[in-house]
């Protein structure tokens, strides 16, 4: 699991947010067809949804870190 997550890790977070984007059209793409009957695979919504919420946990871990490094910042000010 840690090399899937990898990939995310080495983008830039305007990189993130573009991925970020296109996973969730292409789930809302994969629930459209699932809902008129024409997907094949449906193990790609379960797929599709974990690659979002890998890149979210990215997006977030980065804003903890932002913030913590803010903090510390502001302490040794």
């Amino acid at each position: 699991m840690a090399s899937k997550s990898k990939a995310f890790h080495d983008m830039d977070d305007a990189g993130l947010l573009q991925a970020l984007a296109d996973a969730k059209e292409a789930l809302f793409n994969l629930r459209f067809q699932h809902a008129t009957g024409q997907l094949e695979n449906y193990a790609s919504i379960k797929q599709t949804r974990r690659q979002v919420a890998r890149i979210q946990t990215e997006l977030r871990a980065r804003e903890i870190a932002a913030a913590e490094a803010l903090e510390t910042q502001r302490e040794n000010a």
